[in-house]
């Protein structure tokens, strides 16, 4: 076997191989070995059958897919391998035949999805806006108040109209043209005022109704609505109100945050409330700004983004999108029944912001390999003793019990860390 590499269009390489007649028929040996059981011949017990007699039968390419398929998978990784400091696959090849030939053996072209060169306009003097997010009292104050949802009750109100943030029972029907419509009536259902739950325009009219009130509301049917019957229609619900809850919420004490957070008064509950929050606003200045560092540069930045890197990304977001509705006691399919889309449309939205993250990848990589930044041993023995150290744990024994990956994490995590230090040096960082 001998091969060569040639460069291609939008990033792929075409690695041609060629294999010798003795190898093209090792192949075709060791297909009729693993596939001979699968065919029959009138005459012969099932798997009994010679090589020639089966080709004679079924024809003389019945093995050449499976020798080929023996082939390339025998040579390609170790290909790859050797061919690693000159290119990297990014995903799998699609491979065509360029001769077949009993006196030459079989020639092979595999074109490869490679990890493409970027070209960065600049990453250094750049003019680029930074974000800090503060912390106010009245952060602070509409934080400590969420644990007195957990301890809402829900009270019936008797003596005023209702209002947002009620939760009334109706009975609606809904007409389109004087029809009514599936999934268009309810009895004695529970609707939070305020919450979005119905189409634009419905709680809105509900809210001043009083207990007993009867009235029709018109409403239209959003543009988007998943119904195609019902896109864009006007509808009319005739509502009838039969109660009023609201929320009554106890009062933030010191009997209540020892009783429900922990602390010991409202003054330490909402010291740990803030330094919560200040905690969130730095991490989320931190990311915005290094998201916004990134953005800048790839604004100069061009690759060739083979198609496999785009898709690889989708896939991950479509997996975690899938594992969110997962939480929500929700699969994917359902998902994508309810919403009417398919598979298809549904991964084409996330094509955008793939294709941003693909090259946002490959511009850090660049700059880290131009700027030859490192993860020194010193740093990741740090590193592992203050993991070690906030598990309890001395470095030596927490090495013993670390995921080969671990290691791996914390030297790209250093490396992350160092780089974005390096263009906070070099560039001009602002705020609005």
């Amino acid at each position: 076997m001998n091969y060569k590499t040639a460069p291609a269009e939008k990033s792929t390489v075409k690695v041609t191989i060629a294999y010798s007649k003795e190898e093209w028929e090792d192949a075709i040996n060791k297909a009729y070995a693993r596939t001979k059981g699968k065919y029959s011949v009138p005459g012969f017990r099932k798997g009994k059958v010679p090589k020639p007699v089966l080709e004679n039968f079924y024809g003389k390419g019945l093995f050449f897919d499976d020798a080929f398929n023996i082939l390339f998978s025998e040579t390609y990784p170790d290909i790859i391998e050797k061919e690693k400091a000159n290119f990297t696959a990014v995903g799998d090849p699609s491979l065509s035949v360029d001769e077949i030939s009993e006196d030459k053996g079989v020639t092979l072209t595999a074109t490869v999805p490679v990890k493409p060169d970027v070209e960065i306009g600049a990453y250094k003097g750049l003019k680029i806006k930074s974000f800090v997010y503060n912390v106010t009292d009245e952060d602070v104050d509409k934080e400590a108040n969420k644990i007195l949802l957990s301890k809402a009750e829900n009270v019936d109100v008797t003596d005023r109209p209702c209002k947002s943030g009620d939760t009334v029972k109706i009975d609606f029907s809904g007409s389109v043209d004087g029809v009514k419509f599936p999934g268009g009536t309810a009895e004695d259902y529970d609707l939070e005022l305020g919450s979005g739950a119905f189409i634009p325009g419905f709680e809105e009219q509900v809210v001043g109704m009083s207990i007993g009130e009867e009235k029709d509301i018109t409403v239209k049917f959003p543009e988007d609505y998943q119904a195609d019957n019902l896109k864009g229609k006007d509808a009319v619900f005739a509502i009838k109100l039969k109660g009023i809850k609201e929320k009554k919420y106890p009062e933030l004490t010191d009997e209540f945050v020892k009783a429900n957070a922990g602390s010991e008064s409202v003054e330490e509950y909402k010291k740990k409330c803030r330094e919560r929050l200040e905690r969130q606003a730095a991490t989320r200045s931190l990311n915005e700004t290094e998201n916004s560092i990134v953005k800048a540069i790839c604004a100069t930045a061009k690759a060739e983004i083979p198609d496999a890197m785009i898709e690889q990304e989708i896939d991950k977001m479509v997996q975690d999108f899938s594992y969110r509705l997962m939480y929500q006691g929700i699969k994917l399919e359902e998902y994508l029944k309810y919403m009417g889309t398919s598979m298809e449309q549904f991964r084409a939205q996330f094509k955008g912001s793939a294709t941003e993250r693909v090259m946002s990848t490959l511009v850090i990589d660049k700059i880290v390999r131009t700027e030859n930044i490192k993860a020194e041993a010193e740093e990741v023995e740090a590193k592992i003793e203050e993991q070690a150290k906030s598990v309890g744990k001395t470095a030596e024994d927490y090495k013993k019990s670390m995921d080969p990956r671990q290691r791996e994490y914390i030297e790209s995590d250093i490396v992350v860390t160092k780089l974005f230090d390096f263009l906070k040096a070099n560039n001009e960082l602002y705020t609005e």
